[in-house]
């Protein structure tokens, strides 16, 4: 045996994974834990607020997502129609999202009608976050680009929350 080498077990036992060291590890969690699991699956499939929220939140990151590759992937074309494309199809592809997974709206509303209100409330937003800077260019024009940065993260928040909102009691 060499020095820097710790002693292994000499047998192994049925149940559990060695790692090299000679630790046990027991990778199948046991009743109680599947049980716990299973009812947080369940309550973050429901249709409460907060499960809704969480949804929201992942939906907005995956079309960004999107955004972003589609983005890039017409660069090429020029930055002004890659960002109207981009946003375009991950609006379309975010408000599907919402109605199917989200708000588990599919039976209640249809897809165009999903797209028109949810599209609309993305315009708003749009609008908003668009006034926002503008409004910040006009009153500190000297701001750096970290502030600017910071203060369109902070108004998209508060945007998201409104659509958040929105899309809940209004169009779902």
């Amino acid at each position: 045996m060499a020095v820097l080498q710790a002693p292994r077990p000499t047998a192994l036992a049925a149940v559990s994974v060695f790692v090299p060291w000679g630790v046990p590890y027991y990778p199948i969690p046991g009743p109680r834990s599947r049980q716990i699991g299973a009812r947080a699956m369940t309550y973050l499939r429901g249709d409460h607020a907060f499960p809704q929220l969480i949804r929201f939140a992942l939906v907005g990151g995956s079309s960004n997502v999107a955004y972003v590759l589609l983005f890039f992937a017409m660069h090429g074309i020029g930055s002004l129609w890659a960002n109207v494309a981009g946003s375009i199809v991950s609006t379309i592809i975010a408000n599907e999202l919402h109605r199917q997974l989200t708000f588990h709206a599919s039976d209640r509303v249809g897809w165009f009608t999903a797209q028109i209100e949810g599209g609309g409330l993305a315009l708003v937003g749009l609008g908003i976050t668009t006034a926002g800077l503008a409004a910040l260019d006009l009153w500190a024009p000297g701001i750096g680009g970290t502030m600017q940065a910071a203060a369109i993260l902070a108004i998209t928040a508060a945007v998201g929350g409104l659509r958040f909102v929105a899309l809940r009691g209004w169009v779902f």
